[in-house]
């Protein structure tokens, strides 16, 4: 049986490609997950959408290469979105590398894998549309949290942003497609589902010529056995009154919205090719705390975008500092290539840009340290996802924390758990982005 290992970067869309693929190697008789010194084959599933991901993927490609001298390696895989991106230059720039398959053929790459491991290495390019909205996965993540893709994609054209040069103009699947991925994920011990893509709030434009997330949500609200549907990915102009209400109403749906406003200074955002300005944002954020009570609003910034000046970097700083976001990530910007962004004139030095990203982060650590000491005293449902052997204690998240980007909350247990369940726990302590608590006593329930 020959085996292949593989390594998945960058974002959970990505992670999904990755899960559909592992499902056709198994399916067509591949030994996976196994260790990459044993393996035959080995897969690195890129991320390419800015210079310090690329520089991760690069990374990955050669401490795998390291193998065909002190392992069993005989084919060297590249997928993903620096695939899709650069083609031919990864095999001309890495020779390391055997075979480099872009997006479009990712269908295919059991038979492309089979062939490499027996010599036949060449590279394949199918057309971007070809990439499946659907498919059986094996999840590469805990087997209780899945990331559900409901379309592939991106309309938006950010001027920063290279997603609609590497994945294409969007793709919705259809509500029935979704649900139905969704439903066998369920049954096969799901408890949580992650709602994502490039801009989830434009899901179902291109099919029903108007947005259908909130029609999606509610009919993932009827999957039986579903605790937990979490949205990601969501675009300020297209949060819209109706989504609003399906997010309260529906209590599977977690109290949880991820907003990437990318910048607050209405000229910088123009230049980003995106909509609005503070006085936009700032009524939108205060409605989607009027109607949804208890929300935890995560939001990502970039700093050091061409022609930011002090004073709009300045504005930006206070906003975040007035707003207090519950979550909140901070990105220097990064020129891509090919992009309108990377041409402008007024680029900001790297240290400058940094010292800007600094700020904020070290502002923001200090919210969060504040709003998870208001925290301390609540009893919160968390989903159990391990047990830390250092500290003698089971960790997991709550419902206002997302897999992977957001922080924990470690506590003790008056019984075994299992990985996977959901437990109340008393939060008696904090730290920056943690909490620290004990499970409450079940007969109290």
């Amino acid at each position: 049986m020959k085996k292949v290992a593989m390594v998945s970067l960058g974002c959970p869309k990505n992670q999904v490609d990755a899960e559909v693929m592992l499902k056709s190697l198994s399916d067509a008789g591949f030994a996976i997950g196994v260790e990459e010194s044993e393996a035959d084959a080995i897969i690195i599933n890129t991320c390419g959408f800015i210079e310090s991901a690329k520089e991760e993927a690069i990374e990955n490609i050669l401490e795998a290469a390291a193998y065909k001298k002190d392992g069993n390696l005989k084919a060297l895989i590249v997928t993903g979105c620096l695939a899709e991106r650069y083609k031919d230059d990864i095999t001309e720039e890495i020779p390391e590398v055997d075979v480099v398959v872009g997006i479009g053929s990712n269908k295919d790459i059991a038979q492309i894998v089979s062939d490499a491991i027996d010599g036949k290495k060449e590279n394949r390019y199918g057309p971007k549309s070809d990439l499946n909205l659907d498919g059986e996965r094996i999840l590469g993540g805990y087997p209780f949290t899945a990331y559900l893709k409901i379309a592939e994609g991106c309309n938006n054209c950010c001027t920063y942003c290279a997603i609609p040069l590497i994945r294409g103009k969007m793709r919705s699947r259809t509500i029935e497609s979704c649900v139905k991925e969704a439903e066998k994920l369920v049954l096969d011990g799901v408890r949580e589902l992650v709602v994502v893509a490039q801009d989830t709030t434009a899901y179902g434009e291109d099919l029903y010529g108007e947005s259908k997330l909130p029609e999606l949500l509610n009919e993932l609200c009827k999957i039986e056995k579903l605790r937990w549907i979490r949205v990601l990915y969501t675009y300020p102009e297209r949060i819209t009154d109706k989504l609003l209400e399906v997010i309260n109403q529906n209590e599977k749906i977690v109290k949880y919205l991820d907003i990437p406003l990318q910048h607050i200074n209405g000229d910088i955002l123009k230049r980003m090719n995106r909509k609005g300005d503070k006085e936009s944002i700032t009524k939108l954020i205060e409605k989607i705390r009027n109607k949804v009570e208890g929300i935890t609003l995560r939001t990502t910034f970039i700093v050091g975008f061409p022609g930011e000046t002090e004073e709009q970097f300045s504005e930006l700083h206070q906003f975040i500092k007035d707003t207090r976001f519950e979550r909140l990530g901070c990105f220097t910007y990064s020129p891509e290539e090919d992009t309108m962004a990377a041409t402008f004139d007024n680029q900001i030095d790297a240290q400058t840009k940094e010292d800007r990203m600094s700020l904020i982060m070290d502002d923001q650590m200090v919210i969060s340290a504040e709003k998870n000491e208001e925290k301390i005293g609540e009893r919160l449902t968390v989903l159990v996802e391990g047990y830390d052997d250092y500290l003698k204690c089971y960790f997991g998240r709550t419902p206002f924390d997302a897999p992977e980007v957001d922080g924990k909350i470690f506590f003790f247990a008056t019984r075994p758990l299992t990985f996977g369940e959901f437990v109340d726990v008393t939060v008696n302590d904090s730290i920056e982005y943690d909490l620290l608590g004990e499970m409450c006593d079940e007969s109290t329930k």
